[in-house]
């Protein structure tokens, strides 16, 4: 008998043999079940090898095969290059191509009911509202069909066995339907046509090619794309998109763009759809019928049949940067896994990574130029609102510039936008008789006031308590108050500003679901709203006509810490907010009020001048060896108790391998020491760029037994510094 080497989807470090019974057709590829233990486990054929004569090893056999189209060669070959890159157990990364596993099966059947025409021998009042009913809706289950004529299931079941009704079956989860790519799309510019044209090029070019379409705020690089995507869809029948987003909002926003470009939605796939709609999107993707997928960044390990483009949007957003369980950036990995399917790669930004400019200057991608909005649209005057000069009256946190701004919108009929990336309604509850600052239990994080709840939050564990009567550390009544503004108190704050104006909150507390933020940003784009207040969900890619000022609450916070990216991000955020304004005809402005006017990535946003402040940012990096001119690792190690967790760090950091170039930072506590109840310690490693951090970090994870108390975690090319 052959012998199947199986891969399972379980945090196991290598694939188990099995025999294959007769009769039984595998391949690589090919999903499996087999036993592991007392239970079958889902898995995937890695190899088929010939028995070896003479050999005396009692294996199991595979216990079935599931029909389906087994796993291409360059899926599983990126699969492995992630589970080296991302020093993570090959079975993990299975589990995670496989995340909707129903997909595996032939798509569940329901019995619906039709009228035949034929007239039952005994017809009663009953049986005629059945029979007109199923005549108005058209094919309908039993149970609809009684609910709607008000009468009970037998009374259909009488219909049937008299033949007045037949029943049949239809599958439940249905074929997407075709994208149409000669639809007209809209009338490009110069400068997007041009463009347009490279990407279409390299398309039918075949192989693989990688583009930077860097286009300022509202210059039209969706529409770009969406002649790369209808350029896909003609030259190859087969050949299939994926279009990733940072944000599920962002990912409802754009469905509408689609359907009137290509005559239907795409195929969506985020953590937002419910089971149903996972495991559709997942069966039409691993069948080649999904012809495009848009979605957050695990799209990335659906198992396409056939992957010929991959476009990232939004490129430079930390949102692609997945922390918990498997450390992986998808902007990274989709340009790996697009080399590996031979397929073309655009990552778009307006303010593109400065990792993802220096690759474009080295010649590693294509460089495409949007430098306008198109029409009459212009980019927004920014202005700096210093607040050391105008600063809020007492108990406010709006300056006296950004009030009359606002006023002046509002009696123009126009729209504002307010940007604070900080939900609730204070971000730390303190006690006024004691001190004592609210944290979650077990974590070193504060907890937020949302007032509109009447809860305390922690946004990190999702630990939830109604807000105290007393301070639960002294005991003091009516003693607990918050402090800094969340989104819910500048809401307070502008409902007295403007009491006529209509203000909503856009953030994950007040929006959730596909379904609710359509209808927001509707109304928003509709006109339905004159001011919204949001977090960094505002930010990106929603195009809001009638929006003319954009203000900035609290430009700094982005600029604290640790992290050698935050004034990068803090610009390409802020940049990004102030892009709403101004995207028809009419003007739009932007203030952004900070007390550190004089920060480069400030006077840069000011001036707009994004490639004078990459180049600083670059000259910085460089002499500091830091990405992208250097490598970072990070590993994190964690344990019930403090003691445990430093015992074996030290251990740990003796076990560190020597390497040319190689610097071990640690171990030091973790900024967030105490997530869950688990003391967190730290090691970061720096490297050239010419070393394989992975395979360093892979070789001193060998040389660890950690206690069964103590997880060890790795991040290469660490995003969080907490």
């Amino acid at each position: 008998m052959p012998i199947a080497r199986i891969l399972f989807t379980l945090p196991l470090p290598e694939p188990f043999d099995y025999t294959v019974p007769e009769g039984m057709a595998l391949e690589p590829g090919s999903y499996v079940a087999a036993p592991v233990g007392p239970y079958d486990r889902l898995g995937m054929v890695v190899e088929v090898l010939p028995d070896q004569p003479g050999s005396n090893r009692k294996l199991k056999a595979v216990t079935a095969v599931y029909d389906v189209p087994p796993m291409t060669a360059a899926m599983r070959e990126f699969m492995a290059w992630t589970s080296r890159y991302t020093v993570s157990h090959p079975g993990t990364i299975l589990s995670m191509a496989l995340r909707a596993r129903d997909a595996l099966q032939p798509s569940p059947v329901e019995t619906l009911y039709r009228v035949t025409g034929a007239v039952p021998p005994r017809m009663t009042p009953a049986r005629q509202r059945v029979l007109q009913v199923a005549a108005e809706l058209g094919p309908s289950a039993s149970a609809d069909l009684a609910a709607a004529a008000g009468v009970t299931s037998s009374v259909v079941k009488g219909l049937l066995e008299a033949g007045a009704l037949e029943a049949f079956e239809v599958e439940t989860d249905l074929p997407f339907p075709a994208p149409d790519p000669d639809l007209r799309g809209a009338v490009l510019t110069p400068e997007q046509a041009s463009a347009a044209a490279a990407l279409q090029e390299g398309v039918r070019t075949g192989g693989y090619a990688s583009y930077l379409l860097d286009g300022v705020t509202g210059s039209g690089k969706t529409e770009v794309y969406f002649e790369a995507i209808a350029e896909t869809l003609r030259h190859d029948p087969e050949a299939q998109t994926l279009v990733l987003l940072p944000e599920i909002a962002l990912t409802q926003a754009i469905l509408t763009r689609f359907e009137q470009r290509f005559g239907t939605a795409p195929a969506p796939w985020h953590s937002g759809m419910t089971p149903k709609d996972r495991r559709r999107t997942m069966r039409e993707t691993m069948q080649g019928r999904a012809r495009i997928v848009i979605g957050a960044r695990s799209a990335l390990f659906l198992p396409f049949r056939k992957l010929k483009l991959i476009i990232v949007d939004e490129e430079h957003d930390a949102s692609f940067k997945q922390e918990d369980g498997v450390t992986y950036h998808a902007r990274d990995l989709a340009v790996m896994r697009a080399k590996l399917e031979e397929g073309v790669v655009i990552l778009a930004s307006a303010t593109p990574a400065l990792e993802t400019v220096v690759n474009a200057e080295a010649g590693r991608y294509e460089r495409l130029r949007l430098s306008a909005r198109p029409g009459t649209a212009r980019l927004p005057e920014i202005e700096l609102v210093d607040l050391k000069k105008a600063p809020p009256t007492r108990g406010k946190w709006l300056s006296p510039v950004l009030e009359q701004a606002m006023l002046a919108t509002l009696a123009a009929g126009e729209q504002s936008l307010l940007f604070l990336n900080r939900r609730g309604y204070a971000p730390l509850v303190i006690c006024k008789a004691c001190g004592e600052r609210l944290k979650s239990p077990g974590t070193d994080t504060w907890l937020t006031e949302h007032r509109y709840s009447g809860r305390l939050v922690c946004h990190l564990t999702g630990y939830s308590i109604p807000k105290p009567a007393h301070c639960p550390h002294c005991g003091a009544a009516d003693s607990l108050m918050g402090v800094g503004p969340g989104v819910e108190r500048v809401a307070e704050e502008l409902r007295i500003l403007l009491p006529g104006a209509r203000i909503e909150i856009f953030s994950s507390d007040t929006v959730q679901g596909g379904d609710s933020t359509r209808s927001l940003i509707d109304r928003m784009a509709e006109g339905e709203i004159d001011v919204l207040i949001g977090t960094q969900i505002v930010a990106k890619g929603h195009n809001f006509p009638n929006l003319t000022l954009v203000g900035v609450v609290d430009a700094d916070s982005g600029l604290k810490g640790g992290d050698l990216r935050a004034g990068e991000r803090t610009y390409q955020l802020l940049s990004q907010v102030a892009g709403r304004a101004g995207r028809a005809e009419r003007p739009g402005r932007a203030y952004v009020q900070t007390y550190a006017p004089d920060n480069p990535a400030m006077q840069a946003l000011a001036a707009n001048d994004r490639d004078g402040y990459l180049a600083v940012e670059r000259d910085i990096r460089a002499e500091l060896e830091l990405p992208p001119f250097g490598r970072l690792a990070a590993m994190i190690l964690s344990a019930p108790a403090a003691d445990l967790v430093d015992r074996f760090a030290l251990e740990a950091a003796g076990l560190a391998p020597n390497g040319d170039g190689i610097e071990l930072f640690g171990p030091a506590p973790a900024p967030l020491s105490v997530i869950r109840g688990r003391h967190r310690r730290r090691f970061l490693v720096k490297s050239p760029r010419t070393v394989d951090l992975s395979a360093y970090m892979t070789a001193w994870i060998g040389r660890l037994k950690p206690p069964s108390q103590v997880r060890i975690s790795v991040d290469i090319d660490p995003y969080s510094f907490l």
